[in-house]
């Protein structure tokens, strides 16, 4: 079953992934070489509550944290602890609130100092296949065009797309219909309809698109232990372009005078 929001239950999922990119634009601050995941997650957390909403992750199936922090080879769903980040790391942020009843939902991968130039790429292409999925999301189109903008790109610049882990609905669940995969083709999967608000978030692999998950029954990491990257927006079908309910807006401002 498919939801479609409201004009007014779309301004609230505005609100929810607002704090959602303002508590990106918090983590920006701080995020750097000798400061340990479980230090973000905590500032995180307080920032959250601070400012009216829940973490939309903690508990969430059981995890056991406000942030999924997800380094270098692992893809997404990554526990915060005591690592230290390093120099030349990439840091997948993922970040979920819960407010008014309605989710917020981004992710935004970081580079720790100096990366390598070839990661650096891998950063750019997924950020960019984000935005061309987005553009897709318009009334009239249909789901596979977003998931082939997304694949399309990612493919040409010689990266692979993670098949398992996908995109989906958002709404007063987290994870709601429909699935939105990073692959596909056009012209195929349900026609996009104005109300329709999705989380795209391509998750983009250096070398091959092959996954597994660690013991810890959460981190999801490449097989052949290659680089991932991994951008997220939640979005609001609209006629003639989406309306991107997220931003990245307070992250970018805070790296640019970093």
């Amino acid at each position: 079953m498919i939801y479609y929001k409201t004009v007014e239950e779309i301004e609230l999922l505005r609100k929810s992934n607002m704090l959602v990119a303002k508590t990106h634009g918090e983590i920006a601050k701080v995020i750097g070489p000798g400061i340990t995941t479980a230090k973000l997650d905590k500032i995180a957390d307080e920032f959250i509550r601070d400012n009216g909403g829940v973490p939309g992750f903690l508990g969430y199936g059981g995890f056991p944290n406000t942030l999924c922090i997800s380094i270098d080879s692992a893809v997404v769903h990554g526990i915060p602890s005591k690592y230290e980040l390093r120099e030349g790391d990439i840091v997948s942020v993922d970040c979920g609130v819960l407010m008014n009843n309605y989710y917020g939902d981004s992710a935004y991968t970081y580079a720790i100092g100096e990366i390598d130039p070839q990661v650096e790429k891998l950063l750019k292409v997924t950020k960019e296949a984000l935005y061309f999925g987005i553009e897709k999301a318009v009334a009239g189109n249909r789901l596979g065009d977003i998931s082939f903008a997304v694949q399309n790109h990612a493919e040409s610049n010689g990266f692979s797309v993670v098949r398992e882990m996908v995109g989906h609905g958002v709404g007063k669940n987290l994870h709601e219909k429909p699935e939105v995969p990073n692959y596909g083709k056009r012209g195929r999967g349900i026609k996009l309809k104005k109300g329709l608000v999705i989380a795209i978030e391509p998750m983009i692999n250096m070398g091959k698109k092959e996954i597994y998950q660690e013991d810890d029954g959460w981190t999801i990491r490449t097989k052949d232990g290659r680089p991932s990257a991994h951008f997220e927006h939640t979005i609001a079908i609209g006629n003639g372009e989406a309306d991107i309910l997220s931003s990245f807006k307070f992250v970018e401002e805070v790296l640019k005078n970093k």
